[in-house]
């Protein structure tokens, strides 16, 4: 009886070890398949990355050099040919000149759209308190004369990348400031909201132009624009830089608004990034 028992035994020890051994390989298997699409994908990622140096360093050059010419050929027409080219010439001139800024404008933009897909991590601790004031006292030299009323409570201190992080927020509240510039009295207001154990979520909201909600999802996309540029002038790569910045810290951005009555713009930090 003892005997059969123990065969018994002996049998189920013998089929769970097998059972086990068959889980053991599938599971190898299975790493070595992930494995390998990981070393795929990051192969095409470095390939990208290579693609999007080449694809800067030609914008760099091979549009940064007819644009030169066209600048310097416009400035030489103003120079030596005012008297003969008239008032409407001129305004010809003007049109080309603003147009050429622009351009420089918008090449400058995708440089920097691109180097933030190429430039590393630099962490450490973030003083958001400290920098949001910074920013906001440069942009009041500049907004002389204008009437704001700024609303800024105590900021908390983050883990990230300061350079990019400054960039995020310069993005933000230059848009505040732009698109409250019709407004007699504008308020901008910047804060910070601790609402779960994960993030902690910063907004930027103005009382300026705002938006319509249907648009919500593109205003982060590539030269997306939801104002005429006779308007307000932009490149449309801002706040899709603001996104590609905040996802490479692992957060999300989105936006809430209402056309005439103004505009929040939101972004989220992990806590525990460090």
């Amino acid at each position: 009886m003892l005997q059969r028992e123990l065969a018994e035994t002996n049998r189920e020890v013998m089929a769970l070890t097998l059972e086990l051994e068959k889980r053991v390989e599938e599971r190898t298997t299975d790493l070595h398949e992930a494995q390998q699409q990981l070393e795929h994908k990051n192969a095409r990622l470095e390939a990208a990355n290579k693609e999007l140096e080449a694809f800067s360093s030609s914008v760099s050059h091979d549009l940064r050099a007819p644009l030169r010419h066209l600048q310097g050929f416009t400035e030489a027409l103003v120079e030596d040919y005012r008297s003969v080219l008239g008032e409407q010439g001129q305004e010809y001139l003007t049109h080309i000149t603003d147009a050429v800024a622009q351009m420089s404008a918008l090449i400058d933009a995708l440089l920097g759209f691109a180097r933030t897909a190429q430039q590393p991590l630099n962490q450490t601790d973030v003083d958001f308190d400290d920098l949001t004031h910074k920013i906001i006292s440069e942009m009041q030299l500049e907004q002389a004369g204008r009437r704001i009323e700024w609303i800024v409570p105590s900021l908390p201190t983050v883990h990230g990348d300061p350079a990019l992080l400054r960039q995020v927020w310069v993005n933000l509240i230059e848009n505040a400031v732009k698109y409250t510039r019709n407004k007699d009295s504008a308020r901008i207001e910047i804060g910070c909201r601790d609402q779960s154990r994960h993030e902690l979520v910063f907004f930027v909201k103005d009382n300026g132009a705002g938006f319509d909600m249907s648009h919500a999802q593109q205003l982060f996309g590539l030269f997306h624009r939801l104002h005429r540029a006779e308007e307000f002038e932009g490149t449309g790569l801002g706040l899709a830089n603001v996104r590609r910045i905040i996802n490479r810290h692992g957060g999300r951005t989105w936006a809430e608004g209402e056309a005439g009555k103004g505009a929040t713009f939101y972004f989220s930090l992990p806590k525990h990034s460090h």
